[in-house]
């Protein structure tokens, strides 16, 4: 049976929705450095500290483009050395119910195979 052309649009734009979202979201760490920041502004090393697995050279690259995509920002702090800080954007804040959403299942999916082993 044939689906109605209504329907194939509907779900053309969800999958472009998900890919423009994955886009700009996707890879290993971004989701986790969002995560971090969550709860508060950090200095570089203290997110190093939290994403476990991260390299530096990797987080700088990650950090770059969040700021590009308008997810975090970054301050200079003149201190003597200089300090720098990074934040969420209001914007970027609009990603916690996502991540809530995912540790949620996370959590499920851990007890769910843990059950079965």
């Amino acid at each position: 049976m044939e689906q109605p052309i209504h329907s194939q649009m509907a779900c053309n734009k969800a999958i472009m929705a998900v890919h423009d979202a994955m886009y700009v979201l996707g890879g290993k760490w971004k989701i986790s450095i969002i995560a971090s920041l969550l709860f508060g502004k950090k200095r570089y090393s203290d997110i190093l500290k939290d994403v476990n697995g991260i390299s530096g050279k990797m987080l700088s690259r990650e950090l770059k483009e969040m700021e590009v995509n308008k997810l975090i920002k970054r301050t200079v702090i003149s201190t003597q050395p200089v300090s720098v800080m990074y934040e969420l954007t209001p914007y970027g804040e609009t990603v916690q119910p996502v991540i809530t959403i995912l540790a949620q299942w996370g959590i499920t999916h851990r007890n769910e195979v843990i059950r079965e082993i």
